[in-house]
């Protein structure tokens, strides 16, 4: 029974890797299992600049989801270079992927030059749904040209492979996997999270300070499996899926709808053990649905 994937930039014992944002920097859960048996991780969203985030409240619950807006707090690239990796080195042996987060193109741009040049970062997973401060708020997630110009001006600048993860918050998102294609990336990772809010009704006033955040978990499985489904058959590029996986069976789905590896966000926010169950469930389900090669059902649904 096979479980090992291999993506560009990535050689994956399994395909179950934790989300940016849902896992720190990765040594925080080496207190609680032996994060080695991950396929990988993705580190927490790095901005060139330290940043501190949104003001509190930050999260709020909701049925099969969460809601958050945390605002890309990280300490900035250098100190994830000299402090956090070295930790994560101590205890986790394989190669990670670096989340590049910014404000403006030359903050993307500089951000991926110098995580390129760290040895333990097999990817470069681009993190399109923020802010450009210099056109006026709009995001690079949700303007063609805008992502194209970025794609390529960060393949130009660096050579480990590059994954661009799309913003779901977007009329056409083929269009967006067809621009990043163009543009050279060399992978996806989608769906990222929808944009939701929720109102107190004793205050009558929205339940986080930012008013608006990302909405993610179960609920919105269905719409990360669609995107995936129709990128998967207009662009040949691999697709690191995420968007409401809390068990190996949605694994299966959304290989199926076309992802060669899939990451866990909210999932380990209710349980730590959550990556840790679902990669020991794998080979049971595997077996139960009669899969040999996770490699022969990537994708097994686009026919259809």
């Amino acid at each position: 029974m096979n479980t090992k994937i291999n993506i560009p930039g990535l050689e994956l014992d399994n395909p179950i890797i934790p989300a940016s944002g849902t896992f720190g920097f990765g040594y925080e859960f080496a207190n609680y299992y032996d994060i080695n048996i991950l396929g990988s991780i993705s580190l927490k969203g790095t901005t060139l600049e330290a940043r501190y985030g949104n003001p509190l409240p930050r999260i709020a619950e909701c049925k099969e989801g969460l809601i958050n807006a945390i605002g890309l707090q990280n300490p900035g690239i250098d100190k994830v270079l000299s402090e956090e990796i070295p930790k994560l080195e101590k205890v986790y042996h394989k190669k990670v992927i670096a989340n590049v987060a910014g404000s403006t193109f030359e903050d993307y741009v500089e951000c991926a030059k110098r995580f390129d040049k760290c040895d333990n970062v097999g990817i470069l997973e681009i993190n399109v749904s923020c802010p450009n401060v210099k056109e006026g708020g709009i995001s690079f997630g949700v303007d063609e040209k805008m992502l194209y110009e970025l794609a390529l001006e960060i393949k130009k600048n660096v050579k480990k492979p590059v994954y661009i993860k799309l913003s779901p918050n977007v009329s056409d998102i083929v269009s967006l996997a067809k621009a990043c294609q163009k543009a050279g990336v060399d992978g996806l990772v989608m769906i990222n999270t929808l944009l939701g809010m929720r109102i107190d009704l004793n205050t009558r006033k929205p339940v986080i300070a930012n008013k608006m955040g990302g909405f993610s978990g179960p609920a919105i499985k269905p719409v990360a499996l669609r995107m995936i489904y129709q990128v998967a058959k207009e662009v040949d590029l691999p697709i690191i899926g995420c968007g409401g996986i809390s068990n190996a069976y949605d694994v299966i789905e959304m290989m199926l709808a076309g992802a060669s590896a899939i990451q866990i966000g909210s999932e380990n926010l209710i349980d730590p053990y959550a990556c840790k169950k679902i990669i020991e469930d794998l080979p049971n389900v595997m077996k139960e649905l009669n899969i040999e090669n996770l490699n022969d059902i990537i994708g097994g649904a686009l026919n259809e």
